[in-house]
């Protein structure tokens, strides 16, 4: 069975450390920004080391940030982790990390962070989030879907969170903008889309993850998602929520039939893709043809240009939770149930 954190309340401390990505010492300001939001909604905010350098695209040396990782993880005064963002090299931390000894303790994050969510849930059982990044959280309020996070952080088991999709996404990043008053600049209407064109639902355990790096974890002890089938969720279905951060169509295709072959789809109930600004068609080949193969090879229900990745904002998606959600006219509807 999925087991979850202890709910996140006001008083307790959230660590920060960078397991993939650091931040240059031109935008230490951001997490500074991030801190304080957080410590005038009442809560502590401890800073690891790691997330004031970035060298070659990681922030330390994977021994340092797989230790550092761990540290927060076995320290009881620490109740939930965020990175900072996610990165490229996430996945060369997993071997030093010693999942036998972790207890349920929430991590939240997206990108190349999603690989250590994804890597945790499937080896351990234990619920993670796929949700925002917390320099995104660095202005005095947050967007409805975003701020949704916290909600998920504060439920108890046996709760339900519902979540509805954006009235409107940002289509372009503008990390120098002020927060006006969201960081996020929300200048384009979100319709979520389904293959075929009918309204759909369905339900299942929620897996996630940006593809372009939980690609990787196929064939590795931290892919396997057959035994965490067995092992967790008693022959549930699953349902997939994934993104694309830079891949182009082609490229798309051949890594969501790598997962289809590697069995990662099997006893799936939906598949949910986000809205990108990569997917560059070739050839006359898109992404939605993609997808729409996809769809033909499988018969699994597929829905895109969602609320998840890096055209925020992302609703939240919690591995290994029992949702159903709901798609029409645009919109969607979701119940994460805890259970």
């Amino acid at each position: 069975m999925i087991r979850y954190p202890k709910l996140l309340q006001k008083g307790n401390t959230i660590g920060v450390t960078a397991t993939s990505s650091g931040v240059g010492s031109e935008l230490h300001h951001l997490l500074r920004k991030a801190a304080h939001q957080f410590e005038r909604r009442g809560y502590q905010i401890h800073l690891g080391e790691t997330v004031w350098t970035d060298d070659k695209l990681t922030s330390a040396p994977k021994e340092i940030r797989s230790a550092e990782l761990m540290e927060m993880l076995m320290d009881d005064e620490i109740c939930a982790i965020l990175p900072p963002w996610g990165g490229e090299f996430l996945s060369e931390v997993l071997p030093l990390l010693q999942f036998d000894k972790m207890e349920p303790k929430w991590i939240v994050g997206y990108s190349d962070s999603s690989t250590l969510l994804l890597s945790i849930t499937l080896k351990t059982g234990i619920a993670t989030v796929h949700g925002t990044n917390f320099v995104d959280l660095r202005s005095d309020e947050w967007d409805p879907v975003t701020s949704k996070f916290l909600d998920v952080l504060k439920a108890a088991e046996g709760e339900t969170i519902v979540q509805q999709s954006s009235e409107k996404y940002q289509s372009q990043w503008q990390h120098n903008a002020p927060p006006d008053p969201y960081v996020f600049k929300l200048d384009r209407e979100t319709k979520w889309r389904v293959i075929g064109d009918k309204p759909v639902r369905f339900e299942g355990r929620i897996l996630s993850g940006c593809i372009d790096t939980i690609r990787h974890l196929v064939g590795t002890p931290f892919g396997d998602v057959k035994a965490f089938q067995e092992k967790f969720i008693a022959g549930d279905k699953i349902v997939w929520a994934l993104e694309n951060c830079e891949m182009d169509a082609p490229d798309f295709y051949r890594s969501i039939l790598q997962l289809h072959n590697a069995g990662w789809f099997d006893n799936t109930a939906g598949i949910i893709f986000g809205r990108t600004a990569a997917g560059e068609a070739k050839g006359g080949f898109s992404d939605v043809d993609a997808m729409e193969r996809l769809a033909d090879l499988t018969g699994i229900p597929i829905v895109y240009d969602a609320d998840i990745g890096h055209k925020p904002p992302q609703m939240t998606f919690v591995n290994g939770a029992y949702m159903d959600i709901e798609v029409a006219n645009g919109k969607a509807v979701m119940h994460t149930q805890f259970i």
